[in-house]
């Protein structure tokens, strides 16, 4: 109800906040069905996860583009914070949408190197997500 008074930054970092959540819950669900054998519902949530990851990223990367360029009152530290954000992670983010889109495709199989991978992959997008909210959105939603 009161989300019409809330600032754009406020508003994107909730929306990117939220996708957070349900990206962290896509992967559980995940390494769950792998953990019973059962493929074909961790393909399920791998291709929802792969979907959700993409469209999260490049909202993300083209509206902190945006703000960076457009907002004259933004102050240094913001700014430069958002950029060494988006630049840090450029490398990382390439590789986890190759990963999950290579391993979306129905034909290819989950096998343990696809297990040790993702795992490792969930705990480095858990430690990006906690940084990204509590340094980058923290400051964003001053604004």
């Amino acid at each position: 109800m009161f989300d019409f008074f809330t600032s754009k930054n406020k508003k994107l970092v909730n929306k990117w906040h939220d996708e957070h959540s349900e990206i962290v819950d896509l992967a559980h669900k995940v390494m769950a069905e792998y953990s019973k054998n059962n493929q074909e519902g961790a393909k399920k949530y791998l291709k929802q996860l792969n979907d959700l990851t993409v469209d999260h990223v490049m909202n993300e990367d083209i509206e902190l583009f945006k703000l960076v360029h457009d907002d004259k009152n933004m102050d240094f530290e913001t700014e430069r914070m958002v950029k060494d954000f988006v630049q840090s992670f450029k490398k990382t983010k390439l590789g986890l949408m190759e990963f999950l889109s290579h391993y979306s495709k129905p034909e290819v199989p989950l096998d343990d190197a696809f297990f040790k991978q993702f795992t490792e992959i969930v705990d480095a997008v858990g430690d990006r997500i906690q940084f990204e909210e509590k340094n980058v959105y923290s400051k964003l939603k001053e604004k």
